[in-house]
């Protein structure tokens, strides 16, 4: 039997105002259930009707729609499909059934510090990470000094990164994935990165993104960064979209669905 997947397409048309358009989207995963233990007990379990598997359905037909200059909250309890949603629109995931259209260039900041080599300085591995993100060793030179202030991390430049905690890690990410440049942000639990006095100038970086109408998509559990920084906001549960709209008002329904 034939099967038909969904589809994901790029396009660049200014004049429309809707930058994601998603429809009847669905995914689901594999789950192991037993362990085969070789190529001789997978044969046998085939030859007995044993899948080994479960399938686990993830989104349930999501439709949704993002306009230019939205900044959109996505939220859920864990396991609801929201951070499987971010990965299917950043193309991480494909859809399984149904339809995304993305308008414009997407800049996904879903798992920071992909690339990173352990064995690199800090100083090697941000020109890397800066190349995997297009950018060139000009543009990274000029922008390299900004880089470190902003991720607090002067100090450490020579020294390799197997020495860095994990969040000293995160904020030298987080601080070279803001300096890619996009129509659409896909953020997902970014603003937890580093102590309090880092996690404000992240707030301060927010902020600017909302002042300058720049259209971003933030999975989160904060609520108080729902209520603070997004115009709309979408509550998903088992994998459907259960309700949106303002703000404030979803993040008292999510409240009321975790008690």
């Amino acid at each position: 039997m034939k099967r038909t997947l969904g589809t994901r397409t790029e396009i660049n048309n200014p004049n429309d105002d809707v930058v994601i358009r998603v429809r009847d989207l669905h995914k689901s995963f594999k789950l192991p259930t037993e362990q085969s233990f070789g190529l001789k007990q997978a044969i046998f379990n085939r030859l007995r009707g044993i899948k080994g598997y479960e399938i686990q359905k993830v989104l349930r037909g999501i439709d949704m729609e993002i306009k230019r200059g939205e900044f959109i909250g996505i939220v859920g309890r864990n396991g609801s499909g929201k951070s499987t949603l971010l990965k299917t629109l950043a193309g991480i995931y494909w859809p399984e059934k149904g339809k995304i259209t993305i308008n414009g260039t997407l800049i996904p900041f879903i798992e920071l510090g992909v690339g990173f080599n352990p064995e690199l300085t800090g100083r090697e591995n941000v020109y890397m990470n800066g190349a995997l993100l297009g950018f060139s060793n000009d543009e990274m030179d000029k922008m390299y000094d900004d880089i470190w202030k902003f991720a607090e991390l002067e100090q450490f430049q020579d020294q390799k990164l197997k020495n860095y905690s994990s969040g000293m890690q995160v904020r030298l990410a987080f601080s070279i994935a803001i300096r890619a440049k996009g129509d659409i942000l896909l953020l997902d639990e970014v603003l937890a990165v580093g102590d309090a006095a880092f996690q404000q100038k992240c707030n301060d970086y927010f902020k600017s993104l909302k002042d300058n109408n720049q259209t971003v998509i933030l999975v989160t559990h904060s609520m108080e960064n729902v209520k603070q920084f997004c115009n709309r906001a979408i509550l998903i549960d088992d994998g459907k979209i259960l309700e949106q709209g303002d703000p404030k008002k979803i993040a008292d329904k999510y409240l009321e669905i975790l008690l």
